[in-house]
């Protein structure tokens, strides 16, 4: 979502994702952050978000144990909470994760991964 957002390298990836895209609502919290950083005005960031197609899944306490879960078979690629509440999500729904992190490109954990840029 934020190389959406910012117009960057797979950002079409993202795109052509969108129509049946999810995310966790700590995933929402990562993309609203970092679009704050870069500059962008809360209202705007909520109506951007708003004009797509992605639904914001709720952290409940099952993605919550399923991520932290993650953390032995992830931890020497370095993933972040929201990394794995993203691979979470995506186990639980059955769908790939998108990413643009290449460490990802490593794991073994049942979660197809597919990277958003060359």
């Amino acid at each position: 979502m934020i190389a959406f957002f910012k117009d960057e390298v797979g950002s079409a990836a993202v795109l052509s994702a969108m129509p049946d895209a999810a995310m966790s609502s700590v995933n929402l919290v990562e993309v609203v952050t970092r679009l704050i950083d870069d500059g962008f005005a809360l209202d705007d960031i909520r109506t951007a978000i708003a004009g797509t197609s992605v639904d914001t899944i709720g952290f409940d306490d099952e993605l919550a144990f399923d991520a932290g879960a993650l953390r032995e078979r992830t931890r020497a690629h370095g993933l972040s909470l929201g990394d794995r509440a993203c691979l979470a999500l995506a186990q639980r729904l059955g769908v790939p994760a998108l990413t643009a992190d290449r460490q990802w490109a490593h794991l073994d954990i049942g979660v197809e991964v597919r990277l958003i840029r060359d």
